[in-house]
């Protein structure tokens, strides 16, 4: 799931947090829509103490901030009042994870990374395998390719949670932004989470705590039923060699809503090329 952004800062007001283990807690932004749900949480992490936010006069914690959100001024305000910002980091491109990060920085001067140098400000990107220490927290990054090319999830080992961002949502599922996105590396990204110990999962749209092993079983079972239904339609068509994209999404999504046709398509078009890449179809047209 992704939101495009206004070129203009939306004001609004902050919404109440959520706290979500010891060591976690995020705050929804005021953008909630079809591709973003309630709107994108925002989490920070860190020795949060036994009540998040802090008291009025109380010490602010050291936090990590992970995925900021969409460009919010008050949301960023709120988030910044909350404790000390050490390190802000991405789950990934899409501005409505993104869009805060910069005004975020300003705010507090911490430096901002994610999974390219694109996205990455004053540190250098994410690897693989890394281990981040900051705010007296071990964050384990994942790269997560699938949603999107440079999707990472975030591992909190000592609380047995991990920040999924849009490759794991609350609820439903999540668009593939093909080109960019990319099935096969979707299927195998849910394949590997599914081999990590049992965590719950928080993710960045809907609500958090599913298991990560159940979440990546429900969206892998409904990736491979979408699959199969798109090979039965167009065996039943015959338009097996070079389909129509635009045309199948028209008869496939002819009911979704308007906001989320753009992303049903780029689904769509991400499964026909899984199909291209194992040899079932030859191509197909937009």
């Amino acid at each position: 799931m992704s939101a495009s952004a206004s070129s203009d800062a939306h004001v609004s007001a902050p919404r109440a947090w959520v706290r979500t283990s010891p060591h976690t807690a995020y705050l929804t932004a005021d953008n909630p829509g079809d591709m973003t749900l309630g709107g994108t949480n925002t989490y920070v992490v860190g020795a949060l103490g036994d009540q998040w936010p802090p008291a009025e006069g109380a010490e602010r914690p050291s936090i990590v901030v992970v995925d900021p959100g969409p460009d919010d001024a008050a949301h960023a305000d709120a988030v910044a009042a909350a404790g000390d910002v050490v390190l802000i980091l991405l789950t990934h491109r899409h501005a409505d994870h993104t869009g805060n990060a910069a005004r975020l920085r300003e705010l507090t001067g911490a430096p901002v990374r994610g999974w390219t140098p694109e996205l990455s400000a004053g540190a250098a990107p994410l690897e693989d395998g890394e281990v981040v220490s900051a705010a007296e927290v071990e964050l384990f990054a994942l790269h997560c390719p699938g949603h999107t090319s440079d999707s990472v999830c975030l591992r909190v080992d000592e609380d047995s949670v991990i920040l999924t961002g849009d490759t794991v949502p609350g609820e439903g599922t999540t668009m593939l932004d093909y080109p960019d996105g990319d099935l096969e590396d979707y299927l195998d990204t849910l394949r590997e989470l599914m081999e990590h110990r049992d965590l719950a999962v928080l993710p960045a749209h809907g609500p958090a705590g599913e298991s990560l092993h159940e979440a990546c079983d429900r969206l892998l079972d409904h990736r491979l039923t979408r699959i199969h239904e798109l090979r039965q339609r167009l065996k039943a068509t015959e338009d097996d060699i070079a389909p129509s994209a635009g045309a199948l999404a028209s008869s496939i999504y002819g009911d979704v809503p308007a906001g989320t046709r753009e992303s049903a398509l780029k689904t769509l078009k991400a499964q026909l090329a899984y199909l291209v890449d194992i040899g079932e179809i030859a191509g197909f047209t937009d």
